[in-house]
């Protein structure tokens, strides 16, 4: 497999422009400052000895301004490094959400909301701050570095070659340092996962914690997620923290070195208080990067194990996807027909959730979907537009199988109400008409009285421009269903899915509604799911599943008399008030 961190680099390719002249402008701030030790020398062993005070000045005067440019070098380098990093960071989120997008509800079952939050997140600005530090630091220590072991050599290959024993082994104790400390980042980003998905549900079913006064566990649960985060982080920095130590010895011990072979030379004549000086200095300026590098080590183990998790995501393919030779289906009819079509969630060993269905359903008819919960409803609708694709047998719009279709041209003539009705920060308007962007006025009016939901509507002080909040925070549980029908019904779809629409409006209200669907299922196939069996008792056919098998199929009359399941629901919700 590539390299996870390779891969997300590539994302940095569109900006090879800036960031190669934030490496520049770096290489010429090394070369720069490695003027400064042998400056230094010059005033020691040829100013400070000679008494020259004019030649101190120059030197000094040369080193003020080789410090301005470095500095303006400097300044360039972080304002193109930040350039680059920013739009690398901002385009791998990008890529990540399309690739969220492109996802099929199997592949959403495989990662959890909180997780897919995390990883656009925190995951990317750990990435994107490894890049800035990059273009920064990181190419500039093995410059430095590289440089300053040159310039020890030109000004004292015997001693550099001692010096150069030392480095080795700091450069052999940090990258096992880096090594092992990946897999515990990586234990870090899970708590942390962990932790953002309690909060999550939590925020998100705030009003059922307090409803069922279970304040103390969600608080437990939240302190115990956010302890392991607490001792896994710790356990992270603790085994870190014995870097820095051996680091400083080996300074320490290289300073040590200097001292005294550079001071037995000094004493014989053969190097001088300058040299010794600038000696120093380049050890200085070869052993601290090494040192930053060091310290830099946990960020970096950080951000390739967070780099693991964005590729980890890009490289999850969508479970469904278009067939190479996939094709636009055209105006359909809406004859749906499924063929002994199977499915299970766990294709490699589940158990089955659909087996062996067979139906059709011809255009314009009213199939309505009955049975137990787990019976395989919601999954059988799921099936049509390809949310799911199916394990065995296949499912045909007007004899073609949805699987030679492509993805987008088969959901175009499919409207879709789901069981919890998901609306959108914006106004009431822009709900309604959201999978139909440019319809007009006149049309968002029409489908909303079509779902009764006008009158409501029109009861807010703005209308269809009251701004509706978060998930439909402000609206009743039916407004926000009635809404989502309208927002099914605004497409003018072929084939019109509506998974237990109605669960969330009293009876009366569902008494309207349905009277209104009946007009505008009228030349569209329709599929319903309902828990109420007086909502399907005028559909053309009911289905009854039992243990995903539809074990009954016909018209309310012909079920009465044929089926046993079937009288049971009925007797149990209407107790025989009803017959038609």
């Amino acid at each position: 497999m590539k390299n996870p961190m390779m891969k997300v680099l590539t994302y940095l390719k569109p900006y090879w422009k800036p960031a190669i002249l934030s490496i520049l402008m770096l290489s010429f701030s090394v070369i720069i400052e490695l003027q400064i030790p042998r400056l230094l020398q010059r005033i020691v062993d040829e100013g400070i000895a000679n008494k020259d005070l004019w030649l101190i000045g120059v030197t000094a005067v040369m080193m003020v301004g080789l410090a301005i440019f470095d500095a303006a070098m400097s300044i360039g380098n972080t304002f193109l490094s930040v350039r680059a990093a920013q739009g690398f960071a901002a385009d791998v989120r990008s890529a990540v959400f399309r690739r969220i997008q492109s996802f099929s509800f199997g592949n959403l079952d495989r990662f959890q909301t909180g997780q897919l939050i995390i990883r656009l997140t925190s995951d990317v600005n750990i990435a994107q701050m490894m890049v800035m530090m990059g273009l920064r630091m990181f190419i500039r220590a093995p410059l430095m570095i590289t440089g300053s072991v040159l310039m020890m050599y030109s000004v004292n290959a015997e001693l550099a070659g001692i010096i150069l024993i030392i480095m080795p082994l700091t450069l052999v104790i940090s990258g096992l340092f880096v090594w092992k400390a990946q897999p515990l980042f990586l234990k870090v980003q899970a708590k942390l996962d962990r932790l953002n998905s309690v909060l999550q549900e939590n925020l998100a079913g705030i009003r059922v914690v307090k409803a069922f006064v279970r304040q103390s566990y969600e608080e437990k649960r939240f302190d115990d997620a956010n302890a392991d985060l607490m001792k896994q982080s710790i356990s992270v920095h603790r085994f870190m923290s014995f870097l820095m130590p051996f680091l400083f010895m080996f300074i320490n011990l290289g300073t040590l070195v200097v001292l005294y072979f550079g001071g037995q030379q000094v004493i014989q004549g053969t190097f001088t208080v300058g040299e010794i000086l600038a000696f120093s200095n380049y050890l200085l300026s070869s052993m601290f990067p090494l040192i930053f590098l060091s310290m830099m080590a946990s960020q970096f183990s950080s951000a390739v194990a967070s780099a693991s998790r964005i590729y980890e995501v890009l490289d999850f393919e969508p479970k469904v996807q278009n067939k190479p030779d996939a094709k636009p289906l055209g105006d359909v009819s809406g004859r749906v027909v499924f063929e002994d079509v199977n499915f299970s969630y766990n294709p490699e060993g589940g158990e089955p959730v659909l087996n062996g269905v067979n139906f059709t359903a011809e255009p314009g008819q009213v199939v309505a979907l009955l049975g137990a919960t787990g019976s395989g409803k919601s999954t059988l609708i799921n099936l049509i537009p390809r949310f799911y694709d199916v394990t065995g047998g296949k499912i045909t719009v007007d004899g073609v199988d949805i699987r030679d279709a492509t993805i987008n041209s088969l959901r175009s003539h499919i409207g879709i109400a789901l069981q919890e009705p998901i609306l959108f920060s914006g106004t009431v308007r822009d709900n309604i008409r959201y999978g139909k962007p440019e319809a007009s006025d006149e049309e968002v009016v029409a489908a909303a009285k079509a779902a009764q939901a006008h009158d409501f509507i029109m009861s807010f002080p703005k209308g269809y421009d009251t701004e509706v909040g978060q998930r439909g925070a402000g609206l009743s549980g039916g407004q926000k269903q009635r809404i989502s029908i309208a927002r099914a019904i605004l497409v003018k779809p072929k084939i019109l899915i509506l998974d237990d629409s109605t669960s969330s409006v009293d009876v009366e209200t569902e008494a309207l509604i349905q009277e209104a669907l009946e007009t505008v299922m009228q030349n569209r196939t329709s599929f319903i799911i309902a828990q109420r069996i007086s909502s399907v008792l005028k559909a053309d056919k009911i289905l009854v599943l039992e243990r995903g098998r539809v074990v009954a199929e016909g018209h309310h009359k012909d079920l009465m008399e044929t089926s046993e399941i079937y009288r049971e629901i009925y007797n149990s919700q209407l107790g025989g008030g009803i017959r038609l």
